[in-house]
């Protein structure tokens, strides 16, 4: 029996009208774990042509590759759980999308409406408990209510500030079979608003008074496609530019005017531009990517905040000027209004930090020791990838590596989690990053800490034939914290752990393994295994001693360098 025909013999009920919903709001991939309560809308996922099933090993790992689908896409990534402990497990990738902007909608069955006023098995509110973390959180009350909802539903996930929602459908909801005369809303998407005259006037009067103004790009500004406007933004000004580490890539970090990624600590290179800002021009920028203290300390810097979004309040973010509106166009008529001023600051601050940067990087690169030197593994990896291709960076001592030393060109080629600052999104995460672009390769560094706790997902690259290469940052122990620890109290205590047999772990799973025994062994194998068509994870040991002699390093500079 064909799929049309056997569409035909089944009855268009609450679960196909569900679906018909999702296929028109362009939704191409579900990631999810069924159950028992929901069998009917994952059978009519089943029989879609236009959405595809990615059944994974565990819901957490759906709802990160649903968010990072959903970060590259700019469309609501969507996952799909039974109710319970299967919802349950979804709620860290919830949480995660929330914090890091990106829009999702997760849906997850829910006991029927007959016992949902008791005690009952499995039963939580599942809609008290996601509230918290989302934009929205509702219960479908009956199949009639499923084109609002679900319209409602992306309607709420991709307006900026996109972010989460969260759907549970009954079962009874889910078994119903009224559906038949019911048809999907129309969809329509919330366009960004011109800025405001006005607003442009007052910056430009603001900034004309500016002795050394600086920018911030963060992730509105790379969520917002504004990087041709900014780049032009920056040039024609001539500005000093600074990125988050959501913002990475949306000014190039071969720019003139580009000094890297802010937020790894308050004396890093890229925050001497900021200690004799008078303005700091804030685009795109969210209080969640990090403490605004660390630019404004004093709290008597001027801000003019770009963004679609009015900003959070905050002590140190206290905008004098705010441009609400599409981020190109307001930068675009920031520089009609300027009218041709530059700053013809001699900044010896950017050329310091482009130069000590590149420093640290061309000498990680020649770095032979072994276990390998962090600097080492960012110059290969930087090597082995082109100026397009995505590399996902996890929580742990490697972010903070990657994040302010790792040159990125575009935006969205350099993914953390720096809201939330999850453990364990970037092997699942990967996957759904493959998906969403193909043509590209993409890489999953993660340190072992984190590696374990979604390492089942290769079987999901396996199975479903999905691209994955995993490059593990090895040190058997939770090396941010053990950074931390020896920071503050001197001495570290229960962060190392022991690990598999990487090569054999992978083989097991159907992947090739590998395991670097040579600091000349890295930038071969990565491009070898980002040349395979399969699932490869290699296992690179890395010398974390570099950590303290970094901050060491960074204590004894001078902002006149």
């Amino acid at each position: 029996m064909s799929d049309a025909e056997h569409r035909k013999q089944t009855p268009d009920g609450a679960a196909e009208l569900l679906v018909r919903c999702l296929e028109n709001e362009g939704v191409e991939v579900v990631f999810g774990v069924p159950g028992e309560e929901n069998i009917r809308f994952t059978n009519a996922l089943a029989r879609s042509e236009k959405i595809r099933y990615v059944l994974t090993r565990h819901e957490q790992a759906a709802s990160f590759m649903a968010e990072m689908h959903g970060r590259l896409t700019g469309s609501a990534g969507v996952m799909s759980a039974t109710l319970g402990p299967g919802a349950i497990n979804l709620m860290l990738g919830v949480a995660d999308a929330m914090t890091n902007s990106t829009p999702v909608v997760a849906i997850t069955a829910q006991v029927g409406k007959e016992r949902n006023y008791k005690e009952s098995h499995q039963f939580v509110d599942l809609v008290s408990m996601f509230a918290p973390v989302t934009k929205w959180s509702a219960e479908v009350p009956a199949t009639r209510a499923i084109p609002e909802m679900v319209r409602r539903a992306f309607k709420t996930a991709e307006s900026e500030r996109p972010g989460a929602v969260y759907l549970a459908v009954p079962e009874d909801v889910d078994e119903a079979t009224d559906g038949s005369d019911l048809r999907p809303l129309r969809r329509n998407v919330v366009q960004p608003e011109a800025p405001s005259p006005k607003q442009i006037k007052r910056a430009g009067e603001l900034l004309r008074e500016a002795r050394r103004p600086v920018i911030l790009a963060g992730h509105g500004a790379a969520r917002g496609g504004a990087e041709e406007s900014l780049a032009a933004f920056v040039t024609a000004l001539d500005v000093s530019t600074a990125t988050t580490f959501h913002g990475k890539g949306v000014l190039p970090d071969d720019h003139p005017c580009a000094t890297g990624t802010f937020g790894f600590m308050r004396r890093d290179y890229t925050n001497f531009g900021f200690e004799e800002a008078d303005v700091v021009i804030a685009v795109g920028y969210e209080l969640q990517e990090f403490d605004p203290s660390r630019i404004n300390p004093d709290g008597d810097k001027k801000i003019i905040h770009i963004h679609r979004v009015p900003a959070e309040v905050d002590d140190s973010y206290s905008v004098d000027v705010g441009i609400i509106g599409d981020i190109s166009a307001s930068l675009d008529a920031l520089v009609t209004e300027l009218d041709g001023l530059r700053w013809t600051i001699d900044d010896e601050d950017t050329k310091a930090t482009r130069v000590l940067l590149a420093k640290e990087l061309e000498q990680g690169a020649a770095d032979e020791r072994y276990p390998l030197a962090p600097q080492r593994v960012i110059a290969d990896t930087r090597a082995a990838l082109g100026r397009d291709d995505i590399v996902l960076v996890d929580t742990g001592a490697l972010k903070m590596w990657m994040a302010r030393l790792y040159p990125t060109y575009a935006p969205n080629t350099c993914l953390i989690s720096n809201g939330l600052s999850t453990m364990g999104f970037s092997l699942p995460g990967a996957l759904a990053v493959q998906l969403a672009r193909p043509q590209t390769k993409v890489l999953a560094a993660v340190g072992d800490g984190s590696f374990l706790m979604h390492s089942q997902e290769i079987e999901t690259a396996v199975r479903e034939n999905i691209p994955l290469t995993v490059l593990i940052w090895e040190d058997n122990g939770y090396g941010l914290i053990k950074w931390k620890m020896d920071l503050e109290v001197g001495e570290n205590s229960n962060t190392d752990f022991g690990n598999p047999d990487i090569v054999q772990y992978a083989r097991s799973f159907g992947a090739k393994g590998y395991h670097i025994e040579s600091a000349g062994d890295l930038l071969p194998t990565l491009r070898e295994a980002l040349a395979d068509p399969g699932v490869s994870i290699i296992n690179c040991p890395v010398d974390y001693a570099e950590n303290m002699n970094l901050i060491e390093h960074l204590g004894h500079l001078d902002s006149t360098l």
